[in-house]
């Protein structure tokens, strides 16, 4: 059993709320998304373990079980061509939960119109093998989303 951390603070929305159908319709995978805080901020490693895609925009962390969780920040930021974002680690890394991954500000992501939320999924996963999950309410970061059996 792995239990997913939010990789950020803000407020837990809920895939289906996510204004891109891909992730509102859970096409990549059931889990949720963060509204997250207009300020400049780490985003962190939701679990443990490695770094198998990496860009500016979105990373996959797989855990020892063989879970890849996908934290995307924001919606068609790979349009923004890295801009605003810095990467802290390298793809094949090992990290730890709570460990910075990317550092990105959200008030510049919205100002360049695009939507920071960030969708938090679950890579080929069912929607019934998570519980617990988190669609509602304020989160920090290290706060559980939900957990993948």
């Amino acid at each position: 059993m792995t239990t997913v951390t939010s990789p950020l603070a803000g407020r837990a929305i809920g895939l289906a709320a996510v204004p891109d159908p891909v992730f509102s319709g859970a096409m990549v995978g059931p889990g949720t998304a963060i509204d997250p805080v207009r300020e400049p901020a780490d985003v962190v490693a939701p679990v443990d373990g490695v770094i198998i895609s990496l860009h500016p925009h979105a990373f996959v962390v797989v855990d020892e079980q063989g879970h890849g969780v996908l934290t995307h920040l924001g919606i068609d930021t790979v349009q923004l061509n890295g801009e605003g974002f810095e990467l802290l680690v390298s793809k094949g890394d090992t990290v730890t939960r709570g460990q910075a991954v990317v550092h990105w500000n959200p008030a510049a992501v919205e100002a360049a119109g695009k939507s920071p939320v960030c969708p938090v999924v679950a890579l080929e996963a069912t929607a019934d093998s998570l519980s617990d999950l988190r669609e509602d309410g304020d989160v920090k970061a290290g706060d559980s989303l939900f957990t993948w059996k």
